[in-house]
């Protein structure tokens, strides 16, 4: 802006301070010469600046000379006839109280400005204790259920929070009470911040969003003033929402945790605790707020009349995820070999920020590859690469273990070929993944909420494939299967201690640790006796000693056919799930030659390169 008033006043005034003439500029000696010869009529000279503008008969003439002529000069034009004049001129308003005004100007800028700076450091330490709620009013796009994949049970559950912000008279006419507060349960990642402005988008109401932690401040009792400035904008808007985000920041349990509860946190949730009191339901005015540590609220938070509703937003089943991909993939060019079911049944257990994550992985790929189009190849190393970490092709690996590596994971991949619990098997490869010298992966061919005890029993027999299949070739056992080890270790554990499935132990539980800063049984490790806890050891060594009994078994009896898996793994590197199952079908049909098999498992195996 000051830029183009400079650019302006220049245009306007400059003309006129600079000089006009065009009068063809010449020597004062040639000036001099033509006086002498009697050629000039005309003289007009500047007493300040020294121009001199004379007419002769052809034409007018400028030049310049001293400021004061010398005797001779002066003599000269006396002499010469010619019409002399001098002439002082006089300057205009600019030039005379330009150089006045300036300094002036400036000073008075500059105390301007430390007037403003003052003025802001007083109204930001004024303004401390106000909310930072950011609004989001009807005037703006506002975001629907539409825009939300998948949650039809959620959607569905908080759908009369939208009919009582619609139509409060309805509701208060039946003399029906709607919670004051909504409070969605979730892992991270599933989408609890979009369903809550979805809901404000649904009911056209404002949505004023806040962070817990948001309240906190250094010094004390700024987070109780934010909360009270909140509600009482929320209050002058009438019919509104108020979302707190990561609310265990400031609605943790009171006096938990190591040394005592923190004061200013305590106030601030004092506070939020009076002022949903402080309102009625039929105001208008619902709360809502999202964490992904319910257990860790203070009970006051939750009792009825506050967060009296909790909705579980929990990660996206199959249908749920389906529906997100087909979200996360528009705008994007997908080739026609993409399944998206497919993709779907692989990512349990994902949620809405992971899957999205993996579409735009996949378009990374896409690019590196110089494809125009996401394609089926590239969605799987996408998966490969969130689920198992980046393939370390470089890596280079002896003989002697890529063969022992093959085994290992034609055992896994045998196991779960063969047992009839199993999920079906995916594919196997011996390229190293992140920490891993090979993966053998299984895709459930639907969302599991409860685990048959069989089903354990098969996983752990799958999960002690790899070691069994080792010690029957090689006779030996190597470090591979560690992370195995550790897994099956921690299934059968969870399988006595928390789920029953022991008989010696019986119907008896006991849980996993409660977390230290919850301040709860800090002291306190265990509630069972050391002979209990022998009995649990025994029966973990008991329960994997039986399935690894049962792998040898299942092993020995189809040892041609990990043979088969072997071999195909060591020429292909990766091979389908599909492909396993031929080998499988080959080994045990006594009808079909097993080494031609061997020799060449797949004309045209499915890899991932």
């Amino acid at each position: 802006m000051w830029l183009v008033m400079g650019l302006v006043a220049a245009a306007l005034f400059l003309p006129g301070l600079l000089p006009s003439t065009e009068a063809e500029q010449v020597a004062y000696d040639r000036f001099l010469d033509r006086v002498a010869a009697g050629e000039v009529g005309e003289v007009l000279i500047d007493n300040q600046s020294g121009d001199i503008e004379f007419t002769a008969a052809d034409g007018t003439f400028g030049t310049t000379g001293p400021l004061e002529l010398s005797i001779d000069d002066r003599r000269l034009l006396a002499d010469s006839g010619a019409e002399v004049r001098f002439e002082t001129p006089k300057p205009n308003f600019f030039q005379t109280w330009l150089p006045l005004l300036l300094p002036v100007g400036l000073i008075i800028l500059f105390f301007w400005w430390i007037n403003r700076r003052a003025q802001g450091q007083m109204s930001g330490m004024m303004s401390i204790g106000r909310s930072r709620a950011k609004t989001y009013t009807t005037e703006r796009p506002g975001t629907t259920f539409e825009d939300v994949a998948g949650y039809e049970g959620v959607k569905q559950e908080i759908r009369e929070v939208v009919d009582f912000l619609r139509d409060t008279d309805k509701f208060a006419q039946i003399g029906a009470r709607v919670p004051k507060g909504v409070l969605l349960v979730g892992p991270p990642g599933t989408g609890k911040t979009l369903i809550a402005r979805a809901v404000a988008g649904e009911a056209g109401v404002p949505f004023l969003s806040v962070t817990g932690s948001d309240f906190m401040e250094m010094f004390v009792g700024v987070g109780a003033s934010r909360v009270r400035d909140l509600f009482e904008t929320a209050r002058k808007m009438g019919k509104a929402i108020i979302f707190i985000d990561e609310v265990d920041s400031v609605g943790r349990k009171r006096g938990a945790g190591l040394g005592g509860g923190h004061d200013e946190r305590e106030q601030t949730l004092n506070q939020m605790l009076s002022e949903m009191d402080g309102f009625e339901g039929s105001e208008g005015i619902v709360m809502m707020a999202a964490t992904n540590r319910p257990d860790i609220l203070d009970p006051a938070l939750l009792r009825p009349g506050r967060f009296d509703r909790q909705v579980v937003v929990p990660l996206p089943e199959l249908t749920d995820r389906r529906a997100i991909l087909d979200v996360h993939v528009k705008g994007k060019k997908v080739h026609d070999d993409v399944d998206l079911d497919v993709v779907a049944r692989g990512t349990p257990g994902m949620s809405g920020a992971d899957l999205s994550n993996l579409v735009n992985e996949a378009a990374l790929i896409a690019v590196r590859d110089s494809e125009d189009a996401i394609r089926a190849d590239h969605l799987e190393g996408a998966r490969d690469r969130a689920l198992m970490g980046q393939k370390r092709e470089s890596l280079a690996m002896s003989d002697e273990e890529k063969e022992l590596t093959a085994y290992h994971e034609a055992g896994h991949a045998l196991c779960a070929a063969l047992l009839p619990t199993a999920d079906p098997l995916h594919k196997v490869t011996i390229i190293p993944s992140g920490m891993a010298l090979g993966v053998t992966m299984q895709l459930p061919a639907e969302d599991r909420h409860t685990y048959r005890q069989d089903y354990l029993e098969d996983r752990l027999v799958i999960m002690l494939g790899g070691r069994m299949a080792e010690d029957l070739v090689f006779e030996v056992t190597s470090t591979g299967a560690g992370n195995d080890l550790m897994q099956a270790t921690e299934t059968a554990r969870r399988m006595v201690r928390e789920w029953g499935m022991s008989e010696r132990i019986g119907p008896m539980a006991w849980g996993s640790q409660r977390q230290v800063f919850l301040g709860d049984d800090l002291m306190h490790s265990r509630d069972y006796s050391d002979e209990t806890a022998h009995l649990i050891d025994e029966e973990v060594q008991r329960i994997l000693g039986k399935q690894e009994g049962r792998c040898r078994t299942l092993l020995t009896e189809h040892r041609h056919a990990l043979d088969l898996v072997a071999r195909s793994l060591l020429e292909h590197e990766t091979i389908t799930g599909e492909e396993v199952g031929r080998l499988v079908a080959a080994a045990t049909n006594p009808g079909e030659p097993r080494e031609a098999d061997a020799e060449a498992p797949a004309k045209d195996p499915t890899t991932v390169d």
